[in-house]
């Protein structure tokens, strides 16, 4: 018997110390992922609090303000659909290198992209300023929304150069893992072109009362200002990537990199033209709801963003996360960090999904003082609550598959959700049932739903980790 007690006892240690160094590894992989996550999580969080502000210190010029500069979102980001492809593709490569210790082709990279984004950016730029009217009138646009939309994108697209050279940057030292340099940016940024707004737009300490200019001129300045920082972050000597180290090997006058980054920035780009396509047959029928509806489903939009964000700050620790452990042949890791990103994100959703539960009147009457206005805001609020805890979930598995470069079943999925549930759910239950504005929304339900169950289904199934890159 005291034999036998003995072993129950040996054997009751032994699994508490198993249970004590399983809770030491689960501390340790937390703690890893959170390094790299909350500069990403605070970047993005930021990001979309300036631009609430930005619609915010906009609706002091009335409704037919908030819904002009609404209109010009979704032709906003098909002109940044090229780079945000670009984007994704070079924060994988990056990453994968890194995890190699390959500095030579992980700063050949950085300098190619660098390149075909100032010459991508200079035909875009060029298309979009002079399209401008022509897009605006596709978008829904009416005769009080008009010409405020157009001034806003001609000077948004026109200072668009500067934006998309910080993103490049930035996507690279995230693939590296330095999301504290994209979020020193990113924040300066925003604080720059809030107090843009403040002067400009209203006419503040001596400047010029410029309305709907003054904002556009003052998220330029912004991103004027983001991009010299992400310049100046290549010209530090400890710097993975580095300016100096690309001048002094020659590396900018080498393409080796290129075919690989036009391959995986392919896949990606068509999912964003068609997702925008999605994006912007829902925004013309939100458009198509009348002034008041379009202000409210304006500010809901840029509450989405809001919530959006700690989704995409969890995916830039994925994409960091597991494309380094992928290139040091750990693909077991890039799974478990995969699976903690995701189940940190999940709790993040649920606190957002109880902020909208508690504080959509009091969010949307900041923007509106008409009592109808502020009623449609808290009917939206209301499916927000739901539409968060899709979102921000789906968001990190979609991010972790295309850090692992599976770009190709990313596009299939996205496209299927967005271009096609999207649209025709957002159709049916607001035109053939009758919703109005909250059947566009109901569609963004049906989107984020289907958008997480099929990247988590792939997740999953682990085929992402056999893609070579």
């Amino acid at each position: 018997m005291g034999k036998k007690r003995s072993e129950q006892m040996e054997g009751h240690s032994i699994s508490g110390e198993s249970r004590k160094n399983g809770w030491v590894e689960q501390k340790k992989e937390l703690t890893k992922v959170l390094k790299i996550a909350w500069p990403a999580v605070f970047e993005s969080f930021f990001i979309s609090l300036a631009g609430m502000i930005d619609v915010y210190m906009v609706s002091g010029l009335g409704s037919e303000a908030v819904a002009s500069v609404g209109l010009t979102t979704q032709p906003k980001f098909l002109g940044l659909s090229l780079f945000f492809a670009m984007n994704v593709a070079i924060a994988a490569i990056v990453a994968r290198r890194t995890g190699e210790k390959d500095k030579r082709r992980a700063n050949e990279t950085l300098a190619e992209a660098i390149l075909l984004t100032i010459l991508f950016g200079a035909v875009i730029t060029v298309a979009c300023v002079s399209l401008a009217g022509w897009l605006m009138e596709k978008c829904g646009s009416a005769p009080d929304t008009h010409d405020g939309a157009v001034i806003y994108f001609q000077i948004i697209m026109g200072g668009m150069i500067f934006n998309i050279i910080s993103m490049v940057i930035n996507a690279a030292q995230r693939g590296a893992g330095n999301t504290k340099i994209a979020m020193y940016t990113n924040t300066i940024s925003s604080i720059v072109n809030i107090i843009g707004n403040y002067l400009l737009i209203g006419g503040h300490l001596g400047f010029p009362k410029l309305g709907i200019r003054g904002a556009a001129l003052a998220t330029v300045l912004g991103t004027v200002v983001g991009c010299t920082i992400s310049v100046m972050s290549l010209f530090r000597k400890d710097s993975f990537l580095s300016i100096p180290y690309i001048i002094k090997e020659g590396l900018w006058k080498r393409f080796e990199s290129v075919k690989i980054i036009l391959k995986l920035s392919s896949s990606t780009f068509v999912e964003q033209i068609l997702m925008r396509i999605g994006f912007m047959s829902t925004a013309v029928m939100a458009a198509d709801m009348g002034t008041a509806a379009m202000a409210a489903h304006q500010v809901g939009m840029n509450a989405l963003s809001l919530s959006f964000s700690f989704g995409d700050g969890m995916q830039a620790a994925a994409v960091a996360l597991i494309g380094q452990s992928l290139g040091s042949k750990e693909p077991q890791e890039a799974k478990r960090h995969g699976m903690t990103c995701e189940k940190v994100a999940l709790v993040m959703a649920v606190f957002m999904s109880m902020f909208y539960l508690f504080c959509g009147k009091w969010l949307f009457g900041l923007f509106f003082a008409e009592a109808h206005i502020v009623e449609i805001g808290v009917r939206i609020s209301r499916i927000l609550i739901v539409i968060v805890l899709f979102q921000i979930c789906q968001v990190v598995f979609t991010g972790a598959l295309r850090g692992a470069g599976d770009v190709v079943y990313t596009m299939i999925s996205s496209t299927i959700s967005v271009t096609f549930v999207r649209t025709a759910v957002s159709y049916i239950c607001c035109y053939i049932v009758g919703w109005g504005i909250y059947g566009i929304w109901m569609g963004i339900v049906a989107d984020q739903f289907c958008r997480l169950m099929l990247s988590g289904i792939r997740f999953r199934s682990g085929k992402w980790m056999k893609i070579r890159i």
